[in-house]
């Protein structure tokens, strides 16, 4: 069980002990060492992980094997399934820079919860859609840098 975890998690602040068990009884821990992949694009979404220890890549690969780096995260990061968006696939492959223990939450239990308290479900909804969407403003800030190093050439 993994209820001490939860509780002093900021995305678990407003669920009560109840809801806290229905997670914790549907969570394990992970241990992965560096270089192990904790999902890949495309894979079924079906967890939403927190980083205890370690650090993880969240990248978008392409063809060619080449990948761009989305994000790195590190201790108390959420990643992984969002639930809010009802995405059914990963849309990124998150794999371990150095090695790491992941909290894994099976997302039905969240999502169970949340719809059972439409006042919790909708903190930690915005709790979530605000970690991911933090994420995907630093990505557009990556891009256009990475943009901005071309030089411009005269057609």
């Amino acid at each position: 069980m993994e209820t001490e975890r939860l509780i002093g998690h900021d995305l678990f602040q407003f669920l009560r002990p109840d809801q806290i068990k229905i997670i914790s009884d549907m969570a394990e821990r992970v241990s992965l060492k560096a270089g192990d992949t904790v999902f890949q694009r495309g894979d079924k979404a079906e967890d939403l992980f927190i980083v205890l220890t370690g650090q993880v890549a969240l990248r978008l690969p392409s063809k060619g094997g080449i990948s761009f780096l989305v994000d790195e995260v590190g201790d108390d990061a959420v990643f992984g399934s969002c639930i809010c968006f009802q995405i059914d696939a990963y849309t990124l492959t998150a794999q371990c820079v150095e090695d790491s223990t992941l909290l894994k939450i099976k997302a039905e239990a969240l999502k169970k919860v949340m719809e059972e308290d439409m006042v919790v479900g909708y903190a930690v909804q915005t709790l979530i859609s605000r970690v991911y969407f933090k994420r995907y403003i630093d990505t557009m800030h990556k891009l256009q840098a990475i943009l901005g190093n071309f030089p411009l050439e005269a057609g």
